[in-house]
Parts: structure tokens; sequence; C-alpha cells
């Protein structure tokens, strides 16, 4: 390759070291200032613009640089680098680190656009305004005919930012609903768009020249996924679904097919929305804030409780179906619905304006924006900021949600009656919340607690 590029390596023995010795390198990405450095050495390059410049690439045999995974995560981290003033990468992946502020970059698509620009001969391009991603299809909620309480379920979900399972016989159309759940859900900030493209970037998911995520994601993994491919893993550490789903839906349908390790593992992602994985001694740290959605039918035949005949289900059976779904991961659901099978007459008839999804995203924005400026008046200097009421801690949920002396007697008697735990309470408090953001509430009232309750305790 030196020689492609009128360069002679001279015959010694080099040897790289690539410090520290004890966290394994993985990866084509070192290929660039390996050479780089090699040259430096070597007497070939000037070594003075190398102490400012860092570089990033895979090199091909004929001196192409070609794209790597990881790029935007390196630029991220490498504006906290004061001496730095620049960093090259392949030309291929400018356009996922064209959202960063702060770290001058570079693209090359040869290795001797490279050298030509160390000698001061040439300029390198910088990336351009952020190309446009092409829309992606968004799922009309008006097509889910009937199920008002499912569509009103999905609203105070997406408005919140809470947990949601739905349950019901099939074809009922609890797949139909999640699916609509992106599109009723607002577009990523700035921040949140360069945190949910560098964990895609990782994983080789953002593609080469592709610009920054800016819907939130929805992964839907099959119910064979391994505990690795959930909340991540491996020998080099990579996101998993968890990761994958950070600052947008994780849907798991079918949710009692899901292995019982599988589905324990979200527990602590859940409250904390991060997963630590642990490997060889040392541990990585991947952001996992999503909201859960999950689907699943009552009993193995998915018929118990329709007011049919026609389920076969032994007591006992549904009893152990059910039983595959922990005590600890079903109170970490906000709401739960029951969707009922769709009389004909509801099928016919069209759905009414206000459930279309245009109207929907409306209420949803305007309640995630009171939300999020009442967060940010209360602790200005949260960080990260508090963005939907899913994301309160407990004494920053009791400091925004004041009831009034009806809902507080609602509460205290539900509280007493259903014996709910102190999570429990916290999570109806913060849907009540939520519903009176909808509506443009200042105070949370009965009628927000009472809706709340009925979320909580129906579904199973």
């Amino acid at each position: 390759m030196a020689a492609a590029n009128a360069l002679r390596i001279p015959g010694l023995r080099i040897t790289v070291n690539f410090a520290p010795a004890d966290l394994p390198k993985t990866g084509a990405s070192f290929d660039l200032p390996l050479l780089i450095g090699i040259l430096a050495g070597s007497g070939l390059v000037p070594a003075d613009p190398l102490t400012r410049t860092a570089f990033v690439g895979e090199l091909g045999l004929d001196g192409s640089i070609g794209a790597v995974p990881g790029v935007l995560p390196i630029a991220l981290s490498l504006r906290a680098v004061a001496d730095l003033s620049l960093l090259i990468v392949p030309a291929s992946n400018l356009g996922e680190v064209s959202g960063v502020r702060g770290c001058s970059v570079s693209g090359a698509h040869h290795v001797s656009e490279v050298l030509a620009f160390l000698a001061g001969e040439t300029t390198l391009p910088t990336p351009g305004a952020p190309p446009a991603r092409e829309p992606e299809p968004v799922f009309e909620l008006a097509d889910v005919r009937g199920q008002e309480e499912g569509k009103r379920a999905l609203e105070v979900a997406a408005a919140g930012g809470h947990n949601l399972l739905l349950t019901g016989e099939p074809g009922a159309g609890k797949s139909m609903l999640a699916e609509r759940l992106p599109g009723i859900l607002p577009p990523l900030d700035p921040e949140e768009s360069l945190e949910v493209s560098s964990l895609h970037s990782i994983s080789g998911l953002l593609g080469a020249g592709a610009p920054l995520i800016s819907r939130r994601p929805f992964r839907s993994p099959h119910h064979s996924v391994t505990m690795s491919g959930m909340i991540g893993g491996g020998s080099q550490p990579r996101p998993g679904e968890a990761s994958l789903a950070h600052r947008g839906v994780l849907f798991l349908d079918e949710l009692a097919e899901f292995r019982a390790t599988v589905l324990e593992s979200l527990r602590s992602p859940i409250e904390n929305g991060v997963v630590n994985i642990v490997r060889s001694g040392r541990s990585v740290t991947f952001p996992a804030r999503f909201q859960l959605i999950a689907a699943m039918n009552p009993c193995p035949c998915g018929l118990h409780g329709s007011g049919s005949e026609r389920c076969t289900c032994e007591p006992w059976m549904v009893r152990r179906y059910l039983a595959r779904i922990s005590g600890p991961l079903m109170d970490r659901f906000d709401l739960r619905v029951s969707l009922p099978a769709v009389d004909w007459e509801v099928y016919r008839d069209s759905a009414p304006p206000e459930s279309n999804t245009a109207a929907c995203l409306a209420r949803v924005r305007r309640a995630r924006d009171v939300a999020s400026d009442r967060a940010r008046k209360a602790w200005p200097q949260a960080d990260p900021p508090v963005r939907c009421n899913s994301e309160l801690s407990p004494a920053q949920l009791r400091r925004c949600c004041r009831l009034d002396a009806a809902g507080e007697s609602v509460l205290g008697r539900s509280v007493r009656r259903f014996r709910l735990s102190a999570r429990g309470c916290d999570r109806v408090l913060s849907v009540a919340r939520t519903i009176a953001d909808l509506e443009g509430c200042d105070l949370v009232r009965s009628g927000h607690v009472a809706e709340a309750l009925h979320f909580r305790m129906v579904g199973l």
C-alpha cells in the first residue's frame, strides 16, 4: 500500500503497542491510525500535525478508506479532549457525524488524500448539512376499529412514557395498537438523536452515509431472543434490544412465550434506564431508557374470559400460563388493558375523527411539553433533563403531582383496599399526572386518579 502511494517503509520489524494491553481491541477502525503512526515514526509524514489530530478508518489493499461502525460515539467522546483540533474519518461516515457540534471532522476516500492533507497540499471535505432521512411510514390509528379503551391507554402511555400491557384474545387488535404507538410519539430532540444514533452506530445499524435517527426506535424482538440479544453482551459487549430501543419503544409480542430469565433481566433497566454488562473484570454501561409495550393472550388457547365456550384450557393451565410473568415484572406495567373481541357493528362503522394519528399526536405533544416545562422549571440543573412523567423520581413526583382532597381520598382508599406497593402507588400518581396533563389541568383530581387506578387494576 505504501509503495502504491510513492512511500517506502524501511524493511524493519515494527512493533505496535495498543495500550492498555489488558483491553482487547477488535475491528478495522485502527487501520488508518496504525499506518499514519508507522509513517510518522519512519519520518515519511510530518509529526507535528499528528499531535492534534485523531484518525479512524479501515484500509483496503489499494489504499481506499472504508467505513467503520462506531464513528459517531468516537466523535462525541473526542469533544472533551482539549488539545484535539481534528478528527479524520472515512468519507462515507461523514453523514453520521454531521450533527456533532464541538468537534472538527473531515473525511477522506483514500490514504493519499490524508497524506496530502498532512503535507499541507490540499484540504479534506467536512460534513455538510445533515442529510434528510426518508420519511418512514406511519400506521394510522383510525384503522383500529373499536377498542376505544385501548386507544385511550395508548395515548396516555405515549404522553407519559408509561409501560403498557395489552391482553386479549387473538385478533382483538393488540399488535395493531402497539404498532401505532411510534406514530403518536414526538420525534427525538437533537440530544436524544445523538444518543440513539450512537447506539445504532456501535451496532453497525446506522449504515454508511446514513443521517442521524430522528424518529423514536421501535424494536420488536422475537420471543426466542437470548439474554445477550435482549440486554447486550458477547465477548466484545454490544448493545442489545433494550439499548437499541433507547428513547423509543421495546415491544414484546406474545410476552408469556419469552424465557423467564430474559424477561427478568429487563427489571433493572426499566427502573434505572441503563444496562451494565460485566465481562472479564471490566464493565460496560449502555443506556436503555425505553418504553415497554407488551401483548399476550389470557391463556394458552387465547379465549379465556372472552365470554365464549370455546376456551379449552383447564383452570390450572390458565394459572400456569399467567405465572410465566412474575409479580415484580407485572408491577412495572403502569397501564394494563384487556381488549375484548370487536362487535360487527363497531367493525363496520367508521372510526371517530378524534381517533386519527395526527390528532392524537398533537395531544401527546402538548402533554409532553407541559410535563417537560414543569420539570425544567422545578429542576433547571437536572442532567439528563426530565422529559416525561415516567422519568420522575418518587421525590420529584410528589412535588409535581398535587392532589385535590377528593383525589387524595380516592387514592388512600384504593391503596388500603388493593394493598398497592410503594412503587404501585407512585405509578398510579404518575399516570394520573399524565391524564391531568392531557386535559390541561394543573391539579390532579379524583377523576384522574380513578382512571389511573382503573388502568392499573384491569388486564390480568
